[in-house]
């Protein structure tokens, strides 16, 4: 019944902890585009791919005490931290929803900034297109995040090294 919540606590499993809820949204997109069968419907926003099913989902989860969501000041913005609780290690161990191994690349992710992340599943938003027309699209919709060229060859190669680990 709750097949795509499980997968969502799998992924809150194995990556410990997620610190910000555009770091979370990012990361799932790009497992997903990556060929994590998760199943949120993702629409262009302005941080980039963003779920609406993905937010109501952990909501849920968090009403059902599975996940614990910690809200935290910064500077001028609050900041949220997200980990599995006992209840949800306990549901976990009644799921049989499998997903392929992604603790790497969730290590991988979480070292990289949420600026990191909202480049990436951008230009995988956009990979339908040319590479060259992808960077060009980049620089139309994230003008203000100023990218750079070193910043687009990193980001091909993060895409290109989270796709040979499917």
């Amino acid at each position: 019944m709750l097949t795509n919540h499980a997968k969502i606590m799998k992924f809150f499993k194995a990556s410990e902890e997620v610190v910000g809820r555009k770091k979370l949204q990012k990361m799932i997109y790009i497992l997903k585009k990556c060929g994590v069968p998760f199943e949120e419907k993702y629409e262009f926003h302005f941080y980039g791919p963003y779920s609406e099913e993905l937010t109501l989902r952990v909501e849920e989860l968090c009403n059902l005490g599975f996940i614990s969501e910690v809200k935290e000041k910064e500077k001028n913005y609050y900041q949220y931290r997200y980990q599995v609780t006992e209840q949800g290690e306990e549901f976990l161990q009644h799921s049989i929803v499998e997903l392929p191994v992604i603790d790497e690349r969730i290590k991988v992710m979480k070292e990289r900034s949420s600026r990191f992340l909202e480049l990436v599943s951008t230009m995988l938003y956009f990979d339908h297109l040319s590479k060259q027309e992808v960077e060009e699209k980049v620089q139309i919709v994230k003008k203000k995040q100023n990218y750079t060229e070193q910043d687009m060859k990193e980001a091909w190669a993060f895409i290109e090294e989270c796709k040979q680990k499917q």
